[in-house]
């Protein structure tokens, strides 16, 4: 059963920093590329990191230089540290693999980040 579970979610005033985590089950977690994600109130939920197996990353133009994505396959876990947050980045962030989006449509609960001016 496909499980993932976001946390590290919060309220942080801009230019602070947080570090989000999230946990996955279910999916031979070392193949896929994991992407976070992030939708915030009357938009459109939308790619804003992504790691493959192999530690390549890519992001999003609106977070290039302020977030970093990272895994550690041993734990199943991805992680995205986020740094000089400014109020735009407020969202619920989601972290997912396109195998999983594809086939079964399933997401988590996702995180709340909120960042205050």
């Amino acid at each position: 059963q496909v499980q993932l579970v976001e946390s590290g979610g919060g309220l942080v005033q801009a230019g602070g920093s947080l570090r989000l985590s999230c946990v996955a089950s279910g999916i031979i977690f070392r193949l896929n590329v994991m992407g976070w994600y992030r939708q915030a109130p009357g938009e459109q939920r939308e790619l804003v990191a992504s790691i493959t197996s192999g530690g390549l990353t890519d992001y999003a133009d609106s977070v290039k230089g302020r977030f970093t994505i990272s895994r550690d396959n041993a734990k199943n876990t991805v992680y995205l540290q986020m740094n000089t947050l400014k109020p735009e980045d407020t969202a619920v962030y989601y972290c997912n693999t396109l195998s999983i989006i594809r086939s079964l449509g399933y997401w988590g609960q996702g995180t709340q980040v909120t960042v205050s001016s």
